[in-house]
């Protein structure tokens, strides 16, 4: 995650669920055979459907409050500025500022701290 930040804000555990039953299969095969390749091949697609989801999401022009919702649903509990804009890549400072001002309008986030040190907590 150090290296791609992405992943620690891809939605896993909602494609996982989304297709438990290939999940458990995979495991049960990955177990059976002795090897693991099952289980990563079912992973390594899931990466690749919660990837894609994301740059077709991220390719579209989003308005503040379709960011909001797209962050949220992400299932971060506390975040900055910094890792709401690791999500939109293309979005200023001063425009992150604004979605993050929207988001305490809408009640739906809470601002701990100042300036730099602001972290956001969601309701």
């Amino acid at each position: 995650m150090s290296e791609y930040p992405v992943f620690e804000f891809l939605p896993f555990e909602t494609l996982i669920i989304k297709t438990q039953n290939e999940y458990y299969k995979s495991l049960a095969l990955s177990d059976k055979s002795g090897k693991s390749t099952f289980f990563i091949e079912y992973m390594l697609e899931v990466i690749e459907k919660s990837l894609e989801n994301l740059l077709n999401y991220n390719n579209r022009v989003l308005k503040d409050i379709d960011r909001l919702k797209y962050f949220l649903k992400l299932g971060i509990k506390e975040f900055n500025r910094k890792d709401y804009m690791n999500i939109f890549k293309d979005l200023s400072s001063a425009t992150a500022s604004r979605d993050l001002k929207k988001g305490m309008e809408m009640n739906r986030l809470e601002s701990v701290g100042n300036l730099n040190k602001t972290k956001y907590i969601v309701k």
